[in-house]
């Protein structure tokens, strides 16, 4: 058993299963950096949201150096498309009336569903410390996050009309193997996922994994626990086997050596990508036939894998693959803004 509200089926093919109780499909887009990458970032944005997904989530730095890119693009989302973005939001580093003031921000440019990270610490900085008046986990900052939505509702009836008819949603990471980064076991992570559930969040995100029992086995133990949210399942497309190192290296879980082996010994990219997606495939069609209640996709900024992905388990919808997106820009108008997303999933 895997999850109760999205029980395995027997003698019913998945298609059928998913016309009926269709999967959800989200991804993960990081700001551009640089001014000159925010072409290629929008069109990516515009590829992703053509596919009608059911929301995007929009990465934000760690130490929150990148807050008003971040508050732009999911302005920019909110305002030219139909998909529900989801505003990353860190806490490390920052003082509660500092977060606080950065959720209001959010919630002023009309977010209503953020995923609440505690962030990595200066990786520069062996004697930092959080400040004493800090938010100092993801946990608190749950909590924060419904503070502030509850004090804007006592102090505005027309705000708290709008949470009424919007209601906010709080998202959280969750880490199927333990988190490396924190020295957790998975037992200790499933413990968190019941606090974080206790404070308020509404669904979890899995951090990246590579085997389908790695999923399986975590939910088992969380509803076994008395988690009951939703628990996404996190997936990178296994496509380059740069990438997969490079994430090893900001979040310390390692792909398996037979997969990057497998990847090196292909002779270009277009074989790399044809055999990640195919092997990437099999492991989104391993977790759903498990009952995942959907897939979130870390894209790296590139689409063509993360569609391929979907499309491979049979979740890309391409009705009108325009209208979705036609308020989004050319490029330019996104600034500078974080590094890579999965490194800034500390609990």
């Amino acid at each position: 058993m895997v999850d109760e509200a999205h029980p395995p089926h027997t003698g019913t093919p998945a298609a059928e299963r998913r016309a009926v109780h269709r999967p959800t499909v989200s991804f993960e887009l990081m700001p551009p950096r640089r001014p000159d990458a925010a072409p290629n970032f929008w069109e990516t944005a515009r590829r992703l949201v053509a596919v009608h997904p059911d929301f995007v989530s929009v990465t934000y730095g760690a130490g929150g150096g990148d807050r008003a890119t971040a508050h732009r693009v999911v302005s920019t989302l909110l305002a030219g498309t139909p998909v529900l973005p989801v505003a990353h939001l860190t806490c490390v580093g920052a003082s509660r009336e500092d977060v606080s003031e950065v959720i209001g921000d959010f919630l002023e440019a009309g977010v209503r569903a953020f995923l609440a990270l505690r962030g990595d610490p200066p990786k520069d900085q062996p004697d930092w410390r959080p400040p004493a008046d800090g938010v100092h986990s993801s946990i608190e900052l749950v909590r924060l996050l419904r503070e502030v939505e509850a004090s804007r509702a006592a102090a505005d009836p027309s705000s708290a009309l709008r949470g009424a008819a919007h209601p906010l949603s709080v998202a959280v990471a969750t880490f199927p193997n333990g988190n490396p980064g924190a020295g957790t076991t998975r037992a200790q992570e499933v413990q968190r996922l019941l606090e974080k559930q206790d404070a308020g969040a509404s669904f979890a995100i899995t951090q990246l994994f590579y085997e389908a029992s790695s999923y399986i086995e975590f939910v088992s133990d969380a509803r076994a626990a008395g988690v009951t949210i939703p628990i996404l399942a996190g997936l990178l497309p296994a496509t380059e086997p740069r990438r997969l190192r490079r994430v090893e290296e900001l979040t310390g879980v390692a792909a398996p050596s037979g997969l990057l082996e497998a990847l090196d010994a292909l002779d270009d990219a277009e074989a790399q990508h044809a055999y990640g997606v195919a092997r990437s495939v099999e492991l989104a069609q391993a977790v759903l036939d498990a009952g995942a209640p959907g897939l979130h996709v870390y894209t790296f900024n590139k689409h063509r894998p993360a569609l391929d992905l979907i499309d491979g388990v049979g979740l890309v919808r391409r009705e009108r693959p325009d209208a979705a997106s036609v308020g989004l820009p050319d490029g330019g108008a996104a600034g500078l803004a974080s590094d890579a997303p999965v490194g800034a999933r500390r609990s």
